[in-house]
């Protein structure tokens, strides 16, 4: 297969890094590749051109990828932000960190996958275009990996020295960052250190400053790996520390996140046969609350602080063999994730409540696929089957908590807490080769996704709710039935000597899909034990996780033109309705119609860039969650960058040139009080801010 258009080169500003390229591959049917520094570590091949700049996107990586046709960025806080993709959000997106799959440690995923990438340490994004294939677990929608920078092998038998390392410094939050990797390595074996650390203060916006809205986060690290004739072993060894970070739609703040990440790998050739093997494991521990970062509740036995923990454990291993002109993968994965949250407050030692209590969700797995070419026609079949367990220990709660949640607790307790399932995926994904500048793209999928444990097993009414910051107090439901949904997308891509145009259409029906749904029929009336409770959290009508059914569909695409050997124009445009198919009634927390359209100038050594972009109103909102419709708003951002010497390269830009003063749809709802921004008004995105960043790398 040949390389086709580079669809943008560097990202200025964006993740923090140096000269970076976005670009279709050789895998460009199945992937969207965004080189953020250094090159990629699997086989594809960028065909780059030169560089594209974008404003910076913040400490969180999923400002970047929000910039991809189908995507966007839901901002839960600093470090919490989540990628949307065409729709679907959290869990139901596979989304990996350096190859690793690991569960979030709290039960607001306050530490999505991304919040442990690290802007300084990423040196590439791939995106899975449309859906995940079956290789790389499950999951309803695409897949993200997020790999780190790191010195890799030489073709040569004497040791290189080598580094990547960034800093950057924005106005927005006053905040800085700085990290990147050192080491050394040959044609046998690699060495690296790597580290960050990062801090901003409150960020601004037109009408004053956002409460709770600092971060603070620390990464240090080391890997390794050795080449023995056919074989390739890895090691990579990380901690995370988090400290005090806002989170403005939550009722709690970070206090802290620790986090050990340990993963070793076995890549190799026995007899004609590849073979693929990871073992991983992450071990999380998590402390939020209501009073370091926001102001105290005037009540002591209003103070609370959630105390969590998750431990991940996770293999693969995989034979690749020739079979029918192609290669065959066989393989088994697994999953084991062991889960606790307590409700404690630090002033009273008789008040903590066991919430989701000694959790455990294991998965084992098994996949079969198929990748190869006929003639014109390439193909990427793929099957597999996961069988899950799901449990919850019991419920326990302290003397000083009153008699309705002892009650809550004790049906909790005596009822069936274990749930098992097997779950079937198949894909399909089919592509030909370019022919007179055009390639068509087409899937069929069938995808499956078992319910989280807080769907599952939130028995005591709290705002704990995977990530939805809506506002609203929420249940589980003990006999939620795994989401099954029926996929198919269709597209092209196009390229000539001066331009390219990527358009997609997609549909996506969904069954059981797990949504918020009133708890019983006497909306606002309080006569159950759980509304009686979730009123005492300030929620008369709280919503119960219920299996709906749902369908998304849309249309997006990217696209470009040279108009002059230095001049040429790049933009995105996304579109993705959803809706429920049981009630006359939207899916909460879609996106919505977006664009951009920059306008780039460059010369040998340096280049500027113009972007504008364009967001919709968004009125097709959730009546059942609530929601608040919001209103359209155009930004613009320049970006500009210049090589200083080899390897060191300079970038400056202004975001939110005019200051503009916006609501961002996928923003949650402000929950501190004292800050400029109300409670209960939807969080505002940054105002005007400037950032300057240099990268060198050898």
């Amino acid at each position: 297969m040949k390389p086709s258009l580079l669809l943008s080169a560097s990202l200025a500003g964006a993740l923090a890094h140096g000269a970076a390229a976005y670009a279709q591959t050789s895998s460009s049917a199945l992937e969207d590749v965004i080189v953020v520094t250094g090159k990629s570590r699997s086989r594809m091949t960028v065909n780059e051109t030169a560089p594209d700049f974008t404003p910076d996107a913040g400490p969180d990586a999923a400002g970047i990828i929000a910039r991809l046709p189908g995507a966007a960025a839901i901002d839960n806080g600093a470090l919490s932000g989540q990628v949307q993709y065409r729709g679907l959000y959290g869990d139901r997106l596979n989304i990996r960190v350096d190859g690793q799959n690991f569960a979030s440690g709290g039960p607001n995923m306050m530490d999505p996958p991304l919040h442990y990438a690290p802007a300084p340490l990423v040196g590439l994004i791939v995106v899975d275009r449309g859906v995940s294939p079956v290789r790389n677990g499950p999951g309803l929608a695409g897949g993200v990996n997020a790999e780190f920078k790191r010195i890799d092998f030489t073709d040569s038998s004497e040791a290189r020295l080598g580094y990547d390392v960034t800093a950057l410094g924005r106005t927005v939050g006053e905040s800085y960052a700085v990290g990147g990797v050192a080491g050394a390595s040959n044609e046998t074996y690699r060495v690296n250190i790597l580290g960050s650390y990062e801090k901003g203060d409150d960020v601004q916006f037109p009408g004053g400053v956002i409460g709770s809205s600092s971060h603070k986060r620390a990464v240090y690290g080391a890997s390794a790996g050795v080449k023995l004739g056919d074989q390739e072993f890895g090691i990579d060894l990380r901690r995370q520390k988090t400290g005090p970070t806002g989170n403005p739609p939550f009722p709690m703040d970070i206090r802290f996140f620790e986090t050990d990440f340990a993963r070793a790998t076995w890549n190799g050739d026995l007899g004609g046969i590849k073979i693929e093997s990871a073992f991983s494991i992450a071990d999380v521990d998590h402390a939020m609350n209501n009073f370091d970062l926001r102001p105290t509740p005037p009540d002591p036995m209003r103070y609370r602080e959630t105390l969590a923990a998750a431990r991940t454990l996770h293999g693969k291993l995989a034979f690749v063999v020739p079979a029918a002109g192609g290669d065959l993968r066989l393989g088994v994965d697994m999953e084991d994730a062991d889960k606790d949250v307590t409700i404690t407050n630090p002033n009273n030692a008789n008040f903590f409540i066991n919430s989701l209590p000694d959790v455990q969700m294991q998965r084992k797995g098994v996949f079969a696929e198929w990748t190869g070419a006929s003639g014109w026609l390439n193909a990427e079949l793929g099957v597999r089957a996961d069988r899950h367990d799901a449990s919850a220990g019991e419920a326990s709660l302290g003397p000083a908590l009153p008699m309705m949640p002892a009650m809550l607790a004790n049906a909790f307790n005596a009822a069936d807490r274990n749930w098992e399932k097997t779950t079937v995926d198949g894909v399909m994904r089919l592509w030909t080769e370019e022919a007179h500048g055009v390639s068509w793209r087409f899937t069929l999928a069938r995808k499956a996704r078992a319910p989280g444990y807080v769907e599952r097993f939130s028995w005591l009414p709290t705002p704990a709710s995977g990530g939805l910051a809506d506002g609203n107090v929420y249940v589980g439901d003990l006999g939620l039935k795994a989401e099954t949904a029926w996929i198919t997308e269709a597209g092209a891509d196009l390229r000539g000597e001066r331009f390219y145009l990527r358009p997609t259409v997609f549909y996506r029906r969904i069954d059981y899909y797990v949504q918020g749904v009133p708890l019983d029929d006497t909306v606002g009336v309080i006569d159950t034990p759980q509304e009686m409770v979730a009123s005492m959290n300030g929620d008369a009508t709280p919503l119960r996780f219920a299996n709906v059914d749902a369908e998304l569909y849309g249309v997006d695409m990217d696209g470009g033109v040279v108009l002059t050997d230095h001049f040429r124009l790049d933009g995105v445009v996304s579109y993705v309705r959803g809706k429920r198919r049981d009630i006359d009634d939207n899916l909460y927390r879609i996106a919505p119609p977006h664009a951009s359209l920059a306008a780039t100038y460059e010369q040998a050594i340096w280049s500027v860039s113009a972007e504008t972009v364009l967001i919709a109103d968004q009125n097709k909102v959730s009546a059942t969650n609530s929601e608040q419709a919001t209103d359209g708003y155009a930004l613009l951002n320049l970006t500009g960058e210049i090589d200083l010497a080899d390897g060191v390269s300079l970038s400056a830009g202004v975001t939110n040139l005019f200051d503009k003063d916006y609501r961002q749809h996928l923003a949650g709802y402000n929950r501190v009080a004292g800050s400029d921004v109300a409670i209960g008004e939807r969080i505002p995105g940054n105002g005007r801010g400037a950032f300057v960043r240099i990268h060198m790398t050898r």
